[in-house]
């Protein structure tokens, strides 16, 4: 390398790898809806399975979870943190192909998920579906990131790591952990294995990983991209600093307990549920003392709402971010769940969460990332950003709402007894009950996936009028 090359190489921050986790995640984020849409519509009218195996509710509906969460989800979460982060500590991403690494790796393990799923090969585990070959890649892509990410904090430029750093941080050692222990398992073939562990142990070990895949994939990666974008675009400081430190510690160490909350009346031992019902109710505080300072860092700015739709987005995510983490403790109430376990109103809950939270927070995110990416001012049109969060809010209001009812309602007619203690209602009634909710919710999800269509479209023509830019690395400066 030449020696030229060297200051110029540490003048500017590494936007590549931002650019490409941001396009794709808009891109997975618009396939992995219209499978959901497709699945719904399954649920609707069994007929649109067609009879064909890999076109079936059982194959598609994982394909479904893990484009959004992994793909969608996870290009946002990496590309957000990569920008964060460099922005933050004033200094380029450590280790440059390794980065590019983790987005090649990360793609790889996407494709890979999209056609074995279908196929049918899986572990039968809630977002731990894939087989163990993908697991190792994810295991080498997610070591890679941390060294990445955790590389730059180390060769930061300034001693104080904000808050936001922290919330990424957890997430991605959180994350890791998780895998690792969840994953392990026995191969038989090339692409079948079985879980190293059995029964009731078995099923403890995957809701610990599932509800803590909520609590830091979902919830603490995406408190990371809160803590930086809503202060950003509202163009104030963080309410109170002194909150965002206790919010992370409170949130990091209960949410690591409430995963029995998944399994009451199951096998698992009582009292193992009543310790995840208790954390449940006990998490309700630090994640509402995280919600009420995202919104409090609006006071001074809220008249920006009526003309800013990237800050709408990000204070939605926020609205719905505070009733998903208010209505999860409730419904881990053990009386509560009686009601409500196995029902739709549990779908309602994780897509309140999924698209209101990191759905909403996600595309406020990327709206803010785009221009800055490609050395533009702004998106090239406000008005479809302003269309697109109408039309995603709507979206949501009619999916969330829809599963409530169809819920209760269902959780209502499997519970009622006639005088002489038979059943009331047969499941089929509750079933056919269900389906004018079936087709609002498909309504709902359709609106979602109409809005990231039209994200996407909006930000084709921002890079096609723009150009690959990044930005250059103050010397010495005292804000990111």
């Amino acid at each position: 390398m030449s020696s030229s090359a060297v200051p110029a190489q540490a003048e500017t921050y590494n936007y590549r790898v931002v650019r490409q986790f941001a396009v794709m995640s808009i891109v997975w984020g618009v396939v992995g809806m219209l499978v959901g849409v497709i699945i719904a519509s399954q649920l609707t009218w069994p007929a649109l399975n067609f009879d064909v195996a890999w076109l079936s509710y059982g194959r598609l509906r994982p394909l479904h979870t893990n484009a959004v969460i992994f793909a969608f989800g996870g290009c946002a979460l990496m590309g957000t943190s990569y920008y964060v982060v460099q922005r933050t500590c004033q200094t380029r991403l450590f280790a440059g192909p390794l980065a590019a690494f983790t987005f090649w790796g990360w793609q790889a393990v996407i494709l890979a998920a999209a056609i074995t799923l279908p196929l049918g090969f899986t572990q039968g585990k809630e977002y731990a579906e894939l087989e163990w070959p993908i697991d190792i890649l994810i295991t080498l892509v997610w070591v890679s990131y941390a060294v990445v990410f955790f590389g730059t904090i180390m060769r930061r430029k300034i001693p104080h790591i904000y808050v936001a750093n922290w919330f990424y941080g957890a997430f991605i050692l959180a994350v890791a952990i998780l895998h690792l222990v969840n994953s392990a398992a026995i191969p038989v073939s090339a692409l079948k294995s079985y879980s190293a562990y059995a029964g009731v142990q078995d099923a403890m070990i995957q809701w610990w990983y599932g509800h803590n895949a909520v609590g830091f994939f979902l919830t603490a990666g995406f408190l990371g991209m809160m803590y930086y974008f809503i202060p950003k675009q509202a163009e104030r400081p963080v309410y109170s600093y002194r909150l965002s430190v206790v919010h992370f510690w409170a949130l990091v160490f209960t949410y690591m307990w409430a995963g029995p909350h998944h399994l009451h009346y199951t096998a698992l031992p009582d009292w193992v549920q009543s310790i995840g019902m208790v954390f449940s109710l006990i998490l309700l505080a630090p994640s509402w003392g995280g919600m009420i300072n995202g919104v409090m860092t609006l006071s001074g700015a809220w008249h920006r709402l009526r003309t800013d739709p990237i800050l709408k987005f990000l204070v939605v995510s926020l609205s719905f971010y505070g009733m998903s983490t208010f209505e999860g403790p409730m419904m881990s109430i053990k009386t509560v769940n009686a009601l409500s376990h196995y029902t739709d109103w549990t779908i309602g809950h994780v897509h309140s969460g999924a698209l209101g939270w990191v759905g909403m927070v996600s595309i406020g995110a990327l709206y803010y990332l785009v221009p800055r990416l490609y050395g533009r001012t702004a998106m090239y049109s406000s008005r479809l950003i302003e269309a697109h969060f109408w039309i995603a809010t709507i979206g949501i209001v009619l999916y969330v709402a829809s599963m409530w009812i169809a819920g209760v309602m269902q959780g209502l007619m499997w519970r009622a007894t006639n005088v002489d203690g038979t059943l009331t209602y047969a499941f089929a009634e509750s079933v056919k009950a269900s389906f004018p909710y079936y087709v609002i919710r498909l309504g709902g999800g359709l609106l979602f996936l109409g809005g990231m269509i039209l994200m996407l479209y909006n930000v084709a023509l921002t890079i096609r009028a723009g150009r690959s830019e990044d930005a250059p690395i103050p010397a010495l400066a005292a804000h990111a």
